[in-house]
């Protein structure tokens, strides 16, 4: 009987503290939840007046009333802006597809080389390229137009696309060194006994494993040279620029008349990359971390 009663008495501070760590657990849970709810409403916000003033008229859409739903939900807004930023958003595909294809098959060439093949000064190579990741756009945006000029590259999309390749080469390589040294070493070695070298084994071996991480860089890149502005003011014009551009002359054209043609193309021109992260995205986080134990 005194066992049975010593079991009892230590059971019940047992099953108290598991209680105790169970509500902890809850409120603990509840509080993560209540912070990511908090932050998702920040985000959604703006995206909830983008939203409704495209839908308004002109009349309608005025500042003070930026938080009510439309008198009158119209479509003109939107059909004005596909009119506006349709021949920009084909540019804008023609320009960014080959850019990051491109910068990516570069970046997956060079990581191989970095994280396989060891000969001299290649970290020292290797810091160089990252080093092109932190030169700013603008430090280098006057003597970069020159060199485009000089060279006789047409402006518009040939420019774009050649500039894109060039900085996506720094963060492509990064990524993808740091992938390929956390693949097993043996995997190249028995590539090597079979008879192939490195060009094969990259070619017929290592790209075949390589899907993460160029889903990685693919929605970094196609994200990178969509948004971007800077490039397109200096090496385009509003009639052979990417969307950025062209929402931009849309915004300064209808700002004083009418907001919601503005933010109808402003959700046209985000939509793609909306739809990319959509499609793509549960693979973006473990792709970008495949390569993370080692490099």
């Amino acid at each position: 009987m005194s066992a049975v009663k010593s079991d009892t008495s230590f059971g019940v501070p047992a099953k108290a503290a598991a209680r105790k760590a169970k509500e902890r657990f809850s409120v603990s849970r509840t509080l993560r939840y209540l912070v990511l709810l908090f932050f998702l409403l920040v985000v959604l916000i703006p995206v909830y007046v983008l939203f409704v003033t495209s839908f308004k008229g002109a009349g309608d859409a005025a500042a003070v009333r930026a938080w009510n739903l439309p008198e009158v939900w119209i479509l003109d807004n939107w059909k004005g802006a596909w009119d506006a930023l349709s021949p920009a958003i084909w540019r804008t595909v023609q320009m960014v597809v080959p850019a990051a294809v491109i910068s990516s098959f570069l970046g997956a060439m060079n990581g191989f080389v970095l994280a396989r093949w060891r000969f001299p000064y290649s970290d020292l190579v290797f810091t160089l390229i990252l080093f092109g990741m932190f030169i700013p756009y603008q430090a280098v945006m006057i003597p970069l137009l020159q060199l485009m000029l000089g060279a006789g590259v047409p402006s518009g999309v040939p420019s774009l696309i050649i500039l894109h390749v060039i900085y996506g080469i720094p963060i492509t390589t990064l990524i993808f060194r740091n992938y390929y040294m956390s693949v097993p070493e043996e995997l190249i070695e028995a590539a090597r006994v079979d008879g192939a070298g490195m060009l094969r084994t990259f070619g017929s071996v290592v790209l075949a494993i390589s899907i993460p991480s160029f889903v990685v860089v693919l929605i970094w890149q196609f994200t990178t040279a969509w948004n971007d502005f800077l490039f397109a003011v200096f090496f385009s014009s509003s009639q052979n620029g990417p969307v950025t551009l062209a929402l931009n002359n849309l915004a300064n054209g209808a700002l004083l008349t009418n907001y919601g043609i503005s933010m109808a193309g402003a959700l046209l021109a985000s939509l793609p990359t909306l739809l990319v992260y959509i499609l793509l995205g549960r693979y973006f986080i473990g792709g970008l971390m495949s390569g993370s134990v080692k490099g």
